[in-house]
């Protein structure tokens, strides 16, 4: 039996040790997904949102279209709305309630401002965006402070602030577009920082990684 145990042994540590380098790796690209070094240092509007936030989360895609065939895209976004252009079993395993992401431009949903509340849940969840900036074909910039459940913050005294901010950047002469998503957040108390950083931020890399491919995808008619 001793014999057993201690042959075992090193198997557990070495699937404890590939576990644990791809929980990193996943970790590391929930934070970074098709972002640069300089990217991911740069700049960008929403920046001055959350203050000290404690996460930080940029990733980016080339879409070989001018960036006015990605904003009406952008400007349709939301529950209920165009969607959030990730694939249908991510919604219907995470957001079974939540409509289909719209494959198509819808004009009832080209009109948006800075004041605007962009749904991103059924209304007794009063979870969603406030638009705060709006640059046409280059900057749309969200803020909340209500992504967490209703009951957390009620009840618990949970806190969030988060922005997100979809930014495009004319390349090649404006025939191709670098399509940049990054959102910064800063939540309370110590529990719901945890559970952020171990599970949100891994999951981000299939969510925004979805996103920007079915942003990419729709604009550029593939």
């Amino acid at each position: 039996m001793t014999g057993t145990l201690l042959g075992n042994h090193p198997v557990a540590v070495i699937g404890l040790a590939a576990a644990t380098a791809a929980y990193a790796a996943v970790h590391r690209l929930g934070a970074t997904y098709g972002s640069t070094k300089q990217e991911r240092r740069t700049g960008l509007p929403g920046d001055d949102i959350v203050r000290r936030p404690q996460f930080r989360v940029t990733h980016a895609i080339t879409i070989d279209v001018p960036s006015e065939q990605v904003w009406p895209w952008l400007v349709q976004m939301g529950w209920h709305r165009g969607g959030w252009y990730t694939a249908r079993w991510v919604d219907r395993l995470l957001f079974p309630a939540n409509t289909p992401s719209l494959n198509r431009l819808d004009p009832a949903l080209q009109h948006l401002e800075v004041g605007d509340f962009v749904p991103d849940g059924p209304p007794e969840s009063e979870c969603g965006f406030t638009v705060v900036q709006l640059t046409p074909n280059r900057a749309l910039v969200l803020h909340s402070t209500s992504h967490l459940p209703l009951s957390w913050r009620e009840r618990l005294g949970a806190a969030i602030e988060w922005s997100w901010s979809f930014v495009l950047v004319p390349q090649n002469a404006d025939r191709s577009t670098r399509f940049l998503f990054r959102w910064r957040g800063r939540v309370a108390p110590w529990w719901a920082v945890t559970g952020c950083w171990l599970l949100v931020i891994p999951a981000d890399f299939v969510m925004s990684r979805d996103m920007l491919r079915g942003v990419k995808s729709r604009a550029s008619g593939g």
